[in-house]
């Protein structure tokens, strides 16, 4: 194989989307905590601003989906046996992230912890599918079994 077919190779398998050595927790550094996202006025963190719009990666739990066959799904700090849904973003609580993902979810279950990574994205958003109001969410992400 050629250094061009080798970088290219190397390139594709980025791309796939697969785990193992390019995970989510390689592709965003060392995860951050939910709370490191929030003040204690609930406003966001100096860190959550700073981060804004580039690629994070987050621990957590996945709470159980709204309903089968989204590409979206709620981290949680602590497992959670029901989904946290939010009907405003005045009640949205700080140990909570919305994720969306480019696939529809393969649930875990809401026992496992998980690693997620996508693009923090900050302020009002209104799921149009699911009317799910959310402050802060991660886009474009993965996830995998911690």
């Amino acid at each position: 194989m050629d250094r061009r077919n080798f970088v290219l190779s190397g390139t594709a398998f980025g791309l796939c989307g697969g785990f193992g050595l390019a995970g989510p927790a390689d592709a965003a550094g060392k995860p951050i905590r939910l709370r490191e996202l929030y003040n204690k006025d609930r406003s966001f963190s100096d860190l959550a601003r700073s981060l804004e719009g580039q690629r994070i990666a987050v621990n957590g739990f996945m709470a159980p989906p709204l309903k089968a066959e989204m590409n979206f799904f709620v981290l949680t700090k602590m497992p959670m046996a029901v989904c946290p849904f939010c009907e405003t973003e005045a009640e949205w609580p700080d140990d909570i992230l919305a994720i969306y993902t480019k696939r529809v979810v393969d649930v875990i279950s809401y026992r496992r912890k998980i690693v997620t990574a996508g693009i923090l994205e900050l302020g009002s958003f209104k799921d149009p599918e699911t009317g799910f109001v959310s402050r802060v969410r991660l886009s474009d992400a993965v996830y995998e079994r911690v």
